[in-house]
Parts: C-alpha cells; sequence; structure tokens
C-alpha cells in the first residue's frame, strides 16, 4: 500500500487561499486515482475532489467546486489541493487518500490508503 502525509494545514481568514500537498510513498504512486475528503467536528467524512491516475479527469464536491483545484505531480509523487475563496464551513481536517483498482470513486470506501489529515480552520 502506498503512505500518505498531508501538509498545509492552518488557519486562514475568510476568503484567503491555502494549498495542501500529499506526499506518497511506497507503492506506485501513479498508478492510484487520488482523492481528498475533509471531516469536520461531529459530521462525518465528506468527498472533496478526485484526480484520476492519468490526471486528465477530476471531480468535485458540488460545495467546492469552482473554489478548490486538484493537481498532481507524479515526478514528486505528491497530489496537491489548491483552495481558493475559503469559507468558514470549510474548515476541517482534511484526509489525502489513494484509491488502487477500480474506475475512479468519490466514495470513501473505495479508498484503501489514507494519510493522517491536516487541520484547515477558517475564522470568519
Amino acid at each position: 500500500q502506498v503512505q500518505l502525509v498531508e501538509s498545509g494545514g492552518g488557519l486562514v481568514q475568510t476568503g484567503g487561499s491555502l494549498r495542501l500537498s500529499c506526499a506518497a510513498s511506497g507503492r506506485s504512486f501513479s498508478s492510484n486515482h487520488m482523492g481528498w475528503f475533509r471531516q469536520a467536528p461531529g459530521k462525518e467524512r465528506e468527498f472533496v475532489a478526485v484526480i484520476s491516475r492519468s490526471g486528465l479527469f477530476t471531480h468535485y464536491a458540488d460545495s467546492v467546486k469552482g473554489r478548490f483545484t486538484i493537481s498532481r505531480d507524479d515526478a514528486k509523487n505528491t497530489v496537491y489541493l489548491q483552495m481558493n475563496s475559503l469559507k468558514p464551513e470549510d474548515t476541517a481536517v482534511y484526509y489525502c487518500a489513494a484509491q488502487i483498482s477500480g474506475t475512479i470513486s468519490t466514495m470513501k470506501s473505495d479508498f484503501g490508503s489514507w494519510g493522517q489529515g491536516t487541520q484547515v480552520t477558517v475564522s470568519s
């Protein structure tokens, strides 16, 4: 399995931006679809964005569409989440995850490897 480590979280004001990074090691990174999920206090972990193993296909949750951008750099074994126009409701722990097989998915049950998460807090 691939090992994942997120970074880049922090405290930002409403309207600000952050870029999250997820560094992968272990199993071949380029063979995985990669996703970002988030979990706010008292809520279930929810899908944010996913990028195909080729990098040609991306999909976003409606709540972040037009504000967040997922990308990957296979040479660096890293996936990114650029977050712009942040809102207080974006406050959560953000997790990256690797989907090893199958068609690209937005279901967390289809992702087999998870990072430890990075906290994003957006102040109003």
